[in-house]
């Protein structure tokens, strides 16, 4: 047979897929099964988060009566009657200095003392235990022991001092408004520290032990180690701890109440026991709903910046 009258077979086609019954119902479920796990605890945070949060906004600017019975609409006149009045700039500078204080002081003790507690000694179990106490105890009883510690008639810390002859009368602790803030903020730390000192024990633990024998054999000391390699490996936890510290403290109520009702004229207030006041104690629903929105705008703007400060910083880093 001449080669140029041969016919090239035709290739064979692949026999088509059978279609599986109910193959198409399980590609749905499966793009769909996320959506279904996580549904529940998106239904929880909208009843229990974002609905609360929007009926604070409605009544921030609503005429509300003294049962919290909505009346009408009234726009940012709540808004304007709480910035207007003398004691809400005191109260301002109250929070952020309480809010900073104890963040700040709280995070930088907390880190060391994580330091000490990540190294290995004879206790290191028992003191790790007694450093968990402040955190674990509530904030009434921590407030309630404060108060008794600073009495000047029959506090402990006064008799103390008498007994070791440093002191020989009794010494007023809280003479002024201001010293009174100051015990509040000492206490605040107190309570704080152990949080932030098992956030970042979290993180030392789980440094590899080679970075550190490697730059020992480099030579670099411990404070080279410290800032080169421990910073920033832990730097994830202490920005997680930092970021809680801040809601936490901003938000923190039984403190300042327990210990001085943010008494004498608001001198020690903060946003949180100053709208309480005017909801419970003078019937001014519309304003603290007011209040209560600067303070969620205020620690909103807080929070996010440091967030994406911190991660633009680690990114620049890697």
């Amino acid at each position: 047979m001449n080669a140029a009258t041969q016919t090239v077979p035709a290739e064979k086609k692949a026999p088509a897929k059978k279609k599986v019954p109910g193959s198409s119902g399980k590609k749905l479920f499966r793009k769909v099964e996320p959506y279904i796990w996580i549904a529940p605890s998106v239904i929880l945070m909208a009843v229990f988060i974002l609905v609360p949060i929007l009926s604070v906004f409605q009544m921030a600017m609503s005429d509300v009566s003294r049962a919290g019975k909505i009346k009408g609409f009234n726009g940012l006149e709540n808004f304007s009657k709480v910035i207007s009045n003398p004691s809400f700039s005191l109260v301002l500078k109250n929070t952020l200095v309480w809010t900073v204080a104890v963040v700040v002081l709280s995070t930088v003790l907390g880190f060391m003392l994580a330091l000490v507690l990540n190294n290995k000694f004879r206790g290191r179990k028992i003191a790790r235990a007694i450093v968990v106490f402040p955190w674990a105890t509530t904030l009434v009883i921590q407030a309630s022991a404060w108060n008794f510690i600073i009495n000047t008639d029959y506090g402990t810390l006064n008799t103390l001092l008498m007994k070791i002859g440093l002191i020989s009368a009794p010494v007023n602790w809280t003479p002024t408004p201001a010293a009174y803030f100051a015990w509040e903020i000492a206490c605040g730390i107190f309570v704080t520290i152990p949080f932030v000192t098992f956030c970042v024990l979290s993180g030392l633990q789980s440094i590899d032990t080679s970075y550190y024998e490697a730059a020992t054999v480099d030579g670099a000391g411990y404070f080279q180690k410290l800032f080169s390699i421990t910073l920033p490996l832990v730097k994830s936890s202490l920005t997680v701890a930092t970021v809680l510290n801040i809601i936490y403290v901003f938000n923190s109520f039984p403190i300042i109440w327990t210990m001085t009702k943010g008494d004498p004229a608001n001198h020690t207030d903060t946003l949180v026991t100053y709208l309480y006041k005017l909801a419970f104690y003078n019937g001014k629903q519309g304003e603290a709903a007011a209040v209560s929105v600067i303070g969620f705008l205020i620690l909103l703007i807080c929070a996010s910046t440091y967030m994406i400060y911190t991660l633009r910083k680690g990114d620049e880093d890697l």
